[in-house]
């Protein structure tokens, strides 16, 4: 009898233990999002390409200089009817403020890029952010518009400089081709490297070169010869 109540004892303590130890694991469980923040949390991304479902591209131009060139471009842009999007450097903008002008006018969507072109991975979050603002309320200042799309120069970015213009509500614009026209390279090489890469949802970078300007009629027949239109960033991204 003696025995048997041992076991007994032995036995309850074993489901005792065996409950408290299950219920610690339950609990610590249902407090631990309110003690410990750890959650994963989004971080903003630079969109590289639109949407891969539809036969759309779109031309991001970034513009620091090469004003001279962008009445051309804008010449065979409205004869093809085509709207595109214009990353505006600030400093620039201040020099030439009938162009942000005209290109808002003509119906072509307005970027940011930055107002004194630093290297942005290099710089603080606030002067990161400082870069943006101001571009932004100049642009405003002579359009009505608010940009809200953001061209980092040189294609630099970091954490730092995604969670600057996330903050300030901006999404981070790179691209899926590069002309890099900057070198200025014969017109049929920058055609060869658009057409070679095209596809759905292509973010095709330019800037406003004399190469780009004398390349964009026949770049833009080919573009729709293979059946895809052409239009702005924020159209082929949403």
């Amino acid at each position: 009898m003696k025995w048997c109540f041992v076991i007994r004892i032995q036995q309850w303590y074993v489901l005792f233990s065996a409950g408290v130890f299950f219920a610690i694991i339950i609990l610590s469980g249902l407090l631990q999002p309110i003690f410990n923040n750890t959650q994963p949390v989004n971080k903003p991304a630079p969109i590289f390409h639109g949407n891969s479902t539809t036969p759309k591209v779109a031309f991001a131009c970034n513009v620091f200089w090469g004003e001279e060139y962008l009445p051309t471009m804008l010449s065979t842009l409205n004869e093809n009817n085509i709207k595109i999007t214009f990353f505006i450097g600030g400093s620039w903008g201040k020099r030439f403020p009938a162009l942000v002008t005209e290109l808002a006018n003509q119906g072509h969507e307005l970027g940011n890029h930055t107002y004194s072109h630093p290297h942005p991975n290099t710089i603080s979050k606030e002067k990161n952010k400082e870069q943006i603002v101001r571009t932004e309320e100049l642009v405003k200042e002579l359009t009505t518009i608010k940009t809200s799309l953001y061209a980092p120069p040189y294609g630099e970015y970091n954490d730092t400089v995604l969670s600057a213009a996330n903050e300030l509500g901006y999404t981070t614009i790179m691209w899926s081709i590069d002309t890099i026209d900057w070198q200025r390279p014969p017109t049929e090489i920058i055609i060869n490297r658009v057409m070679k890469k095209l596809h759905n949802g292509a973010i095709i970078l330019i800037h406003p070169t004399e190469v780009t300007s004398k390349a964009l009629p026949d770049l833009i027949q080919q573009i729709q010869g293979k059946g895809y239109t052409i239009s702005t960033v924020s159209d082929i991204i949403k």
